[in-house]
């Protein structure tokens, strides 16, 4: 018998105040002009002790009893106040604050909580009644539930281990990365709906670039696809996504060879400078379009996601070809190789290699930058997915921060 059973006060109490406080609020609900609801503080308050002393007496049985009366109760004043009064949230909120208090008396915080939420729900009818009847559009709510789908139901059923006959692919990873690609699309659309164009697609870049700088860029450029006007913003987000590259690889170097920050530091200054000059010119043109409600686009493009997941399955084949044909025997080659999956795993295995063996720093150095350079090419091939106007936009930027990070390295002499 654990503590909270040794108390079953303690879950009465918790019961009376969960009854008590949605009831609070349907009697609040009862009392506005055109509303009809037979329950109030008082109704509440009664079906959650109820439950509550139901569960303490340890009669299985009863609680059913109790939840069967409540569930005829709950029916015959339905169909009574049906004619006036379509909804049932009233008769569903009683029956869900008997719950509460049963599951009180074994679990008392888990039933404060959920009788918080269950309030705040309830509280906040009218605002989800507008979100949802003018906020939200219909193709917003598509491609929620696409996403919702993609997420909890496509990548759980993917198998999980490498296949054979797809060349050791594993199906996982790669819907791993069009859920990815899907949830930074609707980030920046969310982004962009509540901050606009001004600030949403900048912000959401530079964020979404701690998790994959490449991807980010070819979000932005599907985004960009659907909304030309958009372009300069996007193109800007997507450079920003590469100032979290820089600041995640310096975090890297900190936490696997600290010896190594001072010595790559003017490479990651040039690098992060360099990505903020190129992202300029998009974050100004791109403040002088009005502030305002954005226009309303689906949020994400799921065919261009897929075939861009697709690609980078591709090249993750072929890259995988190579480290098997190179072998071991170069670090230099395998390090540049990985690169082009991803910059931090990459330098990651650099800065491991250079803590446990003590090597050189200017080889360090130079298996970051390879690492980088690998990267920005991916990034390269990235932007394409935007067309060419985006692509004009985004390389010279990603070349920028590449070439500053090498001209800086080799001014003070780390390569």
């Amino acid at each position: 018998m654990n503590e909270w059973q040794q108390m079953p006060w303690l879950g009465i109490a918790v019961a009376g105040g969960a009854g008590l406080l949605i009831g609070l609020e349907r009697e609040r609900r009862k009392r506005q002009p055109g509303h009809v609801a037979f329950a109030g503080v008082r109704t509440f308050t009664l079906a959650a002790l109820a439950g509550a002393i139901a569960q303490a007496i340890g009669q299985p049985w009863m609680v059913v009893a109790g939840a069967l009366l409540l569930g005829a109760l709950i029916t015959v004043a339905y169909i009574r106040s049906s004619v006036v009064d379509n909804g049932a949230t009233t008769e569903l909120a009683l029956f869900v604050t008997y719950m509460i208090g049963v599951a009180a008396i074994a679990q008392p915080m888990l039933a404060a909580g959920v009788s918080v939420a269950v309030t705040a729900l309830l509280a906040s009818r009218t605002r989800l009644h507008a979100f949802a009847n003018e906020v939200l559009s219909p193709d917003e709510l598509r491609d929620g539930l696409i996403l919702a789908a993609s997420a909890l139901i496509v990548l759980p059923l993917a198998p999980s281990t490498p296949l054979d006959w797809l060349g050791g692919l594993d199906l996982r990873q790669v819907w791993s990365v069009v859920v990815l690609l899907l949830a930074i699309q609707a980030g920046g659309h969310v982004a962009l709906r509540v901050l606009g164009p001004r600030h949403g697609l900048a912000i959401s870049g530079f964020a979404s670039g701690f998790i994959t700088s490449t991807g980010t860029i070819a979000a932005y450029g599907l985004r960009a696809r659907q909304s030309p006007a958009q372009l300069d913003a996007c193109a800007a987000g997507a450079l920003l996504s590469c100032l979290s590259t820089f600041l995640q690889l310096g975090v890297l170097i900190v936490a696997l060879h600290p010896p190594a920050l001072a010595e790559t530091l003017p490479m990651l200054a040039a690098g992060l400078l360099a990505v903020v000059a190129a992202s300029l010119p998009g974050l100004l043109h791109g403040s002088s379009t009005p502030a305002g409600p954005a226009p309303r686009r689906r949020a994400f493009s799921l065919p261009g996601t897929v075939g861009f997941a697709m690609l980078l399955a591709g090249v993750t084949l072929a890259t995988r070809w190579l480290d098997t044909a190179l072998g071991a025997e170069a670090s230099l080659v395998a390090i540049a190789i990985a690169g082009f999956a991803d910059v931090h795993a990459a330098s990651a295995s650099a800065l491991s290699l250079a803590s446990s063996s003590g090597g050189a720093m200017p080889q360090l150095q130079l298996m970051l930058l390879l690492a980088i350079s690998t990267n920005t090419a991916s990034k390269l091939v990235a932007s394409l997915a935007g067309g060419r106007r985006y692509a004009l936009r985004v390389m010279p930027g990603l070349l920028l921060s590449a070439g500053a990070a090498w001209a800086a390295s080799l001014a003070t002499g780390g390569v």
